[in-house]
């Protein structure tokens, strides 16, 4: 049989990779180095070449669409289905052997999965029969350390709290909760690898069903595998079996996750019969932009090592873009997306990529002033996050009492013992008098008809609200927005929340503040704090009807570093390069993390096919107050020649000097053309004295100007009547 058309289109380390006759393989799989193909080419190899049934070989991916396609591909190659193939996910393959063995684990046939608000509301019941305050011990919090221990192959009796209360705490949660879901039939989705893997590594009978049957096992992205995968691994695999490893580890970005890139490393240590086959080809990016994430990567330690490099043209250097602030940064790439588009190209080939989910409220923006269409790629726009739309419902029922959705959004997060029975009472009572919740809420609270627990919270509640309708005659805008955050109790609330969600929630609340800030400074400084305020939430309900483009509009595409991950695009924007943003200020006291977030901007660089923009700022309003960070070390780590730098024209003196980057080049961005002032540029009115241009809008006789003056304080001017001279 000729198989060789198995071997077509596949340079000479992706054929020694598909070919490998090593028992154990690790290719170390450079981004944009066809990982896939060569997996998929490998499973035609084994069933073609080798003979080996489908139902001997085993593809373990990381997400079902990455499964669905690996399938389709492999039916494609072979040019027949592949039914008996075992391709899925780690949590896919699980429930597959426990349904097949439910005996063996000490299941019935109708065990049920549990979702993740299943579960959190099984551990509050938990928690609440065990006498455990929300407030002191968040089920969220619970929640996420059960899973954890889980991820690490932990039972409750095998968790060593050392005297720690907090552990010796959630221990006894996770015991109740293990003898529920046994007692009930329940798996929740960490426990489906866990008892997969406790039953192959306890039943001889279920152990030698796979030893017997899998001859081939194939991994992709190994270096998200966190401790569980690895052990279940281990315990599936025969010493007879074939085991292909597809990572690498200069890819490895979800540490937070409980990925461990060490696991990489220590392929080779546990197989003692591997080859290593290192895919450096890259099929996607320029030769500048591969020499530039080359050249970042080098400054990790303890990497298994890789050089990219590609056949298609040099390319174009990196743009270096110093903006004076994120409001200039955000318009900067406004105007390069809105140059993208007129060359003929689509949007949807362009990425604006950030550290951040709170960077994209100033980027999104400009974008919309711009009339940019975007997409906020597996994510929300800013004012319909969770934790934003909470904060903005505080805001909307102090100005306005008969807001009954407000009512019920801003009572109930967080929570504060006013329960489905409580409101009931309170719909009731507004229905039959024709009044508002809240007025009928104070009523019942009168009348004595809520008390205890639910009375107290719906009286603190009120007093609450009343407290910050009098500070709003009074304060500022962003001053009422942060008494809101604090005093309410959301900041704190969703600070609880586990992991990467909480800090992400809080972040945003910060940012909600900037909103404000930066709002205030453009309104007219003749209108009151209330008025303010009110133009402020007619803006959002304004913004909140022009929604992101939908799934098929051509539209720019906006994401974290994160979920950028596996996608490339022609025109890639990195934003946001500042020490303590990128790399995050949560890492510089570990080396570890350190070197994660210098694979995350790997990552990011190496999304870019042609062309790539890099931009940082000089001072920065980000969760609420201003920093002047100096440039990201990662920018220090590429080569200036690679790299060209623009600014605007004029500049201030900053915290910092500028002496690592080669000589700015006159920049395509001239805010000075357009206004007759570049951002930064000293200036004085006869009246107000000397000022910096902070910020500017509009064109021609419309245009403004935001202009931050040393004795008057920040003021937006109109430019044909401002008198302004530059100094």
């Amino acid at each position: 049989m000729d198989v060789s058309y198995i071997l077509d289109n596949l340079n000479e380390e992706q054929r020694k990779a598909v070919t490998s006759e090593k028992q154990h393989l690790m290719v170390l799989a450079g981004a944009g180095s066809g990982k896939t193909r060569v997996l998929v080419h490998k499973v035609a190899w084994e069933v073609e070449a080798l003979q080996k049934n489908p139902a001997a070989i085993m593809a373990v991916t990381f997400t079902n669409k990455a499964a669905a396609e690996m399938r389709s591909r492999i039916e494609e190659l072979l040019q027949s289905p592949a039914m008996d193939l075992w391709c899925g996910t780690f949590h896919g393959l699980s429930h597959r052997m426990l349904k097949r063995f439910h005996k063996e684990a000490g299941l019935e046939s109708g065990f049920t999965i549990l979702d993740s608000d299943d579960q959190l509301r099984i551990i509050k019941r938990i928690a609440k029969e065990l006498n455990l305050d929300e407030a002191s011990w968040p089920s969220r919090q619970s929640q996420w350390q059960i899973n954890s221990w889980k991820d690490d192959g932990l039972r409750s009796s095998s968790v060593q709290d050392h005297g720690d209360f907090f552990k010796e705490t959630i221990k006894k949660i996770y015991k109740e909760y293990e003898e529920i879901c046994t007692q009930d039939n329940l798996l929740d989705f960490g426990e489906l690898l866990l008892k997969s893997y406790e039953v192959i590594k306890n039943s001889e009978s279920v152990r030698s069903y796979f030893h017997t049957r899998f001859k081939t096992i194939l991994i992709d992205e190994f270096q998200d595998t966190n401790a569980i995968q690895y052990k279940w691994l281990l315990e599936i695999a025969s010493s007879h079996a074939s085991i292909a490893a597809v990572g690498d580890d200069d890819q490895s970005i979800y540490g937070w996750r409980g990925a461990k890139v060490e696991n990489v490393a220590s392929f080779t240590k546990t197989f003692k019969q591997s080859e290593t086959i290192r895919l450096e080809q890259n099929y996607r990016s320029t030769n500048i932009i591969l020499s530039a994430a080359n050249a970042l990567i080098e400054n990790n330690s303890d990497r298994l090592g890789k050089n990219l490099w590609t056949e298609q043209l040099e390319g174009e250097n990196i743009i270096l873009y110093q903006a004076y602030n994120e409001q200039d940064e955000a318009r900067f790439v406004a105007d390069i997306l809105r140059e993208w588009m007129n060359k003929g190209e689509l949007y949807e080939d362009a990425a604006v990529l950030y550290r951040s989910n709170a960077q994209s409220r100033a980027l999104e923006e400009a974008l919309l002033r711009s009339s940019i269409p975007y997409r906020i790629y597996g994510g929300q726009r800013f004012y319909e996050r969770l934790e934003i739309k909470n904060a903005i419902s505080y805001l909307k029922i102090i100005f306005n009492h008969s807001d009954n959705p407000s009512f019920e959004r801003s009572i109930s997060n967080p929570t504060r013992g006013v329960g489905e029975k409580t409101l009931s009472k309170i719909r009731s009572a507004a229905k039959k008098d024709n009044i508002s919740y809240i007025k009928a809420s104070a009523k019942l609270i009168d009348e004595g008809v809520i008390s205890g627990k639910g009375g107290s919270g719906l009286r603190s509640y009120l007093e609450l609200i009343a407290t910050c309708r009098e500070l709003a005659e009074s304060n500022s805008l962003s001053e009422l927005m942060e008494y809101i955050i604090q005093t309410s109790g959301l900041y704190a609330y969703h600070g609880k929340e586990p992991g990467e969600k909480g800090k992400t929630r809080t972040e945003n609340l910060e940012e909600l503040i900037t909103a404000t800030k930066n709002f205030e400074q453009s309104t007219n400084d003749e209108k009151k704090n209330i008025e303010i305020a009110e133009d402020y939430l007619d803006m959002i309900s304004l913004d909140s009807g022009d929604r992101q483009a939908s799934e098929h509009d051509d539209a720019a595409q906006l994401m974290t570093l994160h979920s950028a991950k596996g996608l490339e695009f022609k025109l890639v924007l990195m934003t946001g390069l500042e020490e303590s943003l990128f790399p995050h200020g949560r890492s510089m006291d570990s080396i570890s993390q350190l070197e994660e977030e210098r694979r995350l901007c790997y990552v990011g660089i190496t999304r870019a096919m042609q062309k790539l923009y890099i931009t940082y700022a000089e001072s920065r309003r980000l969760h609420g107050s201003d920093t002047f960070n100096p440039p990201s070390r990662f920018i220090r780590e590429i080569p200036k020649e690679l790299m060209d730098e623009i600014r605007p024209r004029a500049q201030t003196t900053t915290a910092y000097t500028r002496r690592e980057f080669p000589a700015a080049k006159e920049s395509k961005y001239k805010v000075e053309d357009e206004i007759g002032f570049a951002l930064g540029q000293k200036v004085l009115h006869p009246s107000f004295g000397e000022g910096i241009v902070l910020n500017y809008e509009g064109t021609g006789e419309a245009a403004r100007v935001q202009i931050n003056f040393d004795k008057s304080g920040t003021k937006w001017l109109v430019l044909s009547f401002a008198k302004l001279e530059k100094i």
